[in-house]
């Protein structure tokens, strides 16, 4: 096959390999098994994530995949994605959802959640519970607010759309099932994704290009969050 430096990686799966290659569909290749973007090779949680990275990004930033080729191809079975979860959810809490937190001028839950210990067990989970639905409760209070004024809820539901075509779809539904597939349902319970997207939700209308434009900084930096998150995923605690 092609080196894996060679590949041009594409967005979405392909009918086969002469229409183009996605990450997920390249590792299949570079492992010998038919073009899927599901191979077998590959720990579940990896290719959960992997296939909804490689079609948040940019073909630039998409490149940055191409290293994890080959190592993807021998995570399968290797006992990793309960920790693989823990590091999803740890991303989420304490650097994704912050971001967000600050463009819509809830620093100080923002603060709060990046102030809590490591998400890497189920004694975390809990301890971070109270402080994470806290700062859902602020969101939610925020976004119907906004939803009473036409510039905040602008701003509102531009943040919810840069964050659905971009991180949250790099990330946020990707983190959250490859904590599902790490098979700690608990954690997710927890957590209570369902009110952060009904607060997101409340916002509102669409947000103009000029809303978009100022919001394009912080899905650049939680773009570029995701793939480090990825690459830490794949081998945690620097496990060989």
């Amino acid at each position: 096959m092609t080196y894996p430096d060679t590949i041009t990686l594409a967005k979405g799966a392909h009918k086969d390999r002469s229409d183009g290659l996605c990450l997920l569909e390249a590792v299949a290749w570079f492992a010998g098994e038919p073009h899927s973007d599901h191979p077998a090779c590959v720990s579940p949680v990896l290719a959960a994530y992997g296939r909804s990275l490689n079609d948040a990004l940019g073909d630039d930033s998409r490149r940055l995949l191409i290293p994890f080729i080959s190592v993807l191809s021998r995570t399968a079975g290797d006992g990793l994605d309960e920790a693989r979860g823990y590091l999803a959810l740890d991303w989420i809490i304490r650097v994704y959802t912050p971001a967000w937190l600050d463009v819509a001028g809830l620093t100080r839950e923002a603060r709060a959640l990046r102030d809590l210990r490591c998400i890497s067990d189920m004694a975390a989970v809990q301890d971070a519970r109270p402080v994470v639905l806290s700062a859902w409760d602020a969101a939610w209070a925020a976004a119907r607010d906004a939803a009473r004024a036409a510039a905040g809820a602008a701003a509102w539901a531009a943040a919810w759309d840069a964050a659905g075509d971009a991180a949250r779809a790099a990330a946020w539904a990707a983190a959250w099932a490859a904590a599902r597939d790490a098979a700690w349902a608990a954690a997710w319970a927890a957590a209570g994704a369902a009110a952060w997207d009904a607060a997101w939700d409340a916002a509102g209308a669409a947000a103009g290009d000029a809303a978009g434009d100022a919001l394009a900084p912080t899905v650049a930096v939680l773009q570029d969050s995701a793939i480090g998150l990825y690459r830490a995923m794949i081998t945690p605690g620097g496990a060989s």
